[in-house]
C-alpha cells in the first residue's frame, strides 16, 4: 500500500444487486479529491444470473478505466429478509472476482466501521453520512442514489485508515 504521500485512487464499493454503488477518492498527502460516484444499475435485469452478468461487466469496464490503486468495499451485515442477503453474497463474489482477476488489493469495511469512520458515530443514519460526504467534498450531487454516497464513505473510511496507520 502506498503512503500518504503518494497519490493513490481509492475505489469505495457499496455492494447491490441491483443498485451497486461505487466511489472514487484521489489522493495525494493530505489533499483528497472525490473524483466521482455513481450507481451501477443492473435492476433491469431478467434474473439474479443476468444481473450479475452486467455488474461484472460495467465494473469491469470501471475498474479499467480509473485503474484504481486499492478497493474498499462494504461487509455483509444482518438483514431481516434470507433471500436478500444471499443475494447480496452473489453480488459481493461478482464485485470480489472483477478486483481479484485485476490484481486490485481488498479492504472491507462493515457498516458501522464507515459511519464511525465518516461521521463519527457507527450508528449515524443515511441521511448524516450523505450530509457528512457533501461537506468533505464540498459536493451535492442530488441526482444520484444513496448507494453512490456511501460508496465514497467506504472509500473514505479506508483514506483515514490509510493516512492514520502510515503516521509514526
Amino acid at each position: 500500500m502506498p503512503g500518504t504521500d503518494a497519490l493513490m485512487m481509492i475505489l469505495g464499493i457499496d455492494p447491490g444487486s441491483r443498485f451497486c454503488g461505487y466511489g472514487l477518492l484521489s489522493t495525494e498527502g493530505r489533499k483528497v479529491i472525490a473524483a466521482g460516484c455513481d450507481v451501477i444499475d443492473v435492476s433491469r435485469g431478467k434474473d439474479l444470473s443476468q444481473r450479475l452478468k452486467t455488474l461484472y461487466r460495467q465494473l469491469g469496464e470501471i475498474l479499467d478505466e480509473y485503474a484504481p490503486d486499492c478497493a474498499a468495499v462494504e461487509t455483509m451485515f444482518f438483514q431481516k429478509h434470507i433471500k436478500s442477503i444471499f443475494t447480496l453474497g452473489h453480488a459481493r463474489g461478482v464485485i470480489l472476482l472483477a478486483l481479484a482477476e485485476r490484481e486490485i488489493p481488498i479492504v472491507e469495511y462493515s457498516p458501522k466501521e464507515i459511519k464511525k469512520a465518516v461521521v463519527g458515530g457507527g450508528n449515524a443514519t443515511k441521511a448524516q453520512v450523505r450530509y457528512m460526504i457533501e461537506q468533505l467534498y464540498d459536493i451535492k450531487l442530488q441526482s444520484k442514489k444513496d448507494d453512490a454516497y456511501d460508496a465514497l464513505a467506504i472509500a473514505t473510511a479506508h483514506f483515514h485508515r490509510v493516512r492514520w496507520e502510515s503516521k509514526p
